[in-house]
């Protein structure tokens, strides 16, 4: 998880809120010290922190409350005053479908620009955008090769020259042949350079005035924590900064410093990179990063990977199998598939809450590679199964059991335990069916939730896993998710809960430690 560490402080921060017999003023100290300090040692801004412990006092100090009501409210507090830190100053650029979008990127040499070019472009490609890339960047040796080969390999058209020395007269033409093409999204990458120097800054104003963007990136790297802050004030001064990418943000201890140093541009973060891998790239939004951070998940961007990976298509058959009881071998392939298409396993896992605490049982002994991995041999040996076999109609026998190890190329303790698996999986959707949670969709159950919510909780406690309820926050936790889901579109709640087991579905809460 992106700024693993900084988040894991925090939950044990607030943590205290639950564990505490009284929350009175001494243990609220206590809290955001702990807090504060786990911001400092990520590299947020001195001023910053500051101003986040003023903002939690400043709220607890208005209102008299105890009990519950003071433990909420200072959870509360606590989120709204990170997501402040984080939200745009400003809104960023917004596209317009249909005619050509100008997106020129400046950041520091070395800060990862010209791969985040490539994952920006591969964003919106998949989004149905007419993209292409102009490489402006003469400045350092092999910079058209990598956007050349990055544009090749997501067969994405680009402009740039051997030949031509002069930045400025590449950015001009390249744009103007894709604008005369109709492209609706033109990145031009632009030189690295350093604020001390002055004859790249020029080149880079001479860029924009040629080119006239529709919006500025600049490409902020996570690595050089508070440093950034500078260096980003000196392309503020250079050219009209509208958006912000952070790099490098996958789990690196400085990261806190290029978030806050985001301030200084006047700028929204729009995206983040988190890997070397064009996937390895996710839209910003304050509100759902600072809760994946606290490990309270983020519903609306889960809703958009089960969108995006194909899990809502088909679901209305699968919720009514799932109302029966009904979960098979088919059934879980299906599932499984929708879920590899959703992106690295952690990614998702972090967004559901109470699972990002128990990603580590899951991918024991190989990280997110072998997360992957473990999905595609399950997948290999239903692939080697027959329907019969598949549909639940025919047992798998040891005999049957070893055919499909050899077909598969797994080990037979493999397709035993992914049997055992099936079976838990099977189990619990049978109990929810049994149970009536499922009758009536999701909104239904959040409306019985919000009447009726001890009888509820126990009637989850059957059939979900306890650590997961634990770490949702027990009957409060999962009333906050109902209420978020209310709010959601309705066409979305089948796919997001009947996507994973223990909550609705066939996907992973509930899955056995490896």
């Amino acid at each position: 998880m992106v700024l693993a560490e900084l988040g894991t402080k925090i939950q044990s921060a607030l943590g205290k809120l639950r564990s505490a017999a009284t929350v009175d003023d001494e243990v609220l100290n206590i809290i955001l010290k702990e807090i504060c300090g786990a911001l400092l040692e990520s590299d947020v801004n001195v001023r910053l922190v500051q101003q986040l412990r003023a903002k939690v006092k400043a709220v607890m100090d208005l209102e008299e409350s105890v009990g519950a009501k003071r433990r909420q409210m200072i959870h509360k507090a606590v989120q709204d005053a990170l997501v402040s830190m984080l939200e745009p100053h400003s809104a960023p650029y917004k596209m317009k479908k249909g005619q050509s979008n100008v997106v020129m990127f400046v950041g520091l040499q070395g800060s990862g620009k010209t791969t985040t070019i490539a994952k920006y472009a591969h964003y919106y490609k998949k989004k149905g955008w007419k993209t292409c890339m102009v490489c402006a960047d003469t400045f350092r040796a092999g910079a058209f090769d990598q956007l050349k080969q990055n544009a090749t390999k997501l067969s994405i058209p680009f402009y740039g020259s051997y030949t031509e020395a002069d930045p400025v007269r590449i950015a001009q033409e390249g744009v103007a042949q894709f604008r005369a093409e109709r492209y609706e999204l033109i990145i031009v990458d632009t030189s690295g350079r350093h604020k001390q120097e002055a004859d790249l800054f020029a080149e880079m104003q001479e860029v924009y005035d040629v080119v006239a963007p529709d919006d500025v990136v600049f490409v902020m790297d996570s690595t050089i924590g508070q440093a950034v802050h500078d260096q980003a004030t000196a392309f503020k001064s250079a050219v009209p900064v509208g958006s912000v990418i952070i790099t490098k943000l996958d789990g690196h201890a400085k990261g806190g410093g290029a978030m806050s140093a985001v301030a200084a541009t006047d700028a929204a973060i729009t995206f983040y990179g988190t890997g070397e891998h064009f996937n390895d790239f996710e839209a910003f939004k304050a509100t759902s990063f600072v809760s994946r951070l606290l490990g309270q998940g983020d519903w609306e961007g889960l809703a958009e990977k089960i969108k995006e990976g194909g899990m809502l298509e088909n679901q209305g058959e699968m919720v009514k199998k799932f109302q029966k009881g009904i979960f098979t071998l088919r059934d879980m392939y299906t599932q499984f598939q929708s879920v590899m298409k959703m992106g690295p396993l952690s990614k998702v896992m972090e967004m559901i809450p109470g699972m990002s605490g128990m990603l580590g049982d899951m991918l024991k002994g190989g990280g997110e590679e072998g997360g992957t991995r473990m999905l595609k041999r399950f997948l290999y040996m239903m692939d080697s199964m027959t329907a019969a076999e598949l549909d639940g109609v025919v047992p798998l026998t040891p005999s049957r059991q070893l055919r499909v190890a050899k077909g598969s190329g797994c080990k037979p303790a493999e397709v035993e335990f992914l049997l055992k698996m099936h079976k838990q999986f099977e189990g619990v959707i049978q109990r929810m069916g049994k149970s009536g949670l499922m009758k009536g969709g999701d909104a239904a159950l959040a409306k019985q939730m919000e009447r009726n919510p001890n009888a509820m909780m126990q009637q989850l406690g059957k059939v979900m896993d306890p650590r997961m309820l634990n770490q949702m926050g027990g009957a409060q936790g999962m009333m906050k998710m109902m209420k978020q889901m209310q709010g959601m579109d309705p066409s979305q709640l089948g796919g997001l809960m009947g996507g994973f087991p223990g909550m609705g579905g066939g996907g992973f809460p509930g899955m056995p430690s490896f």
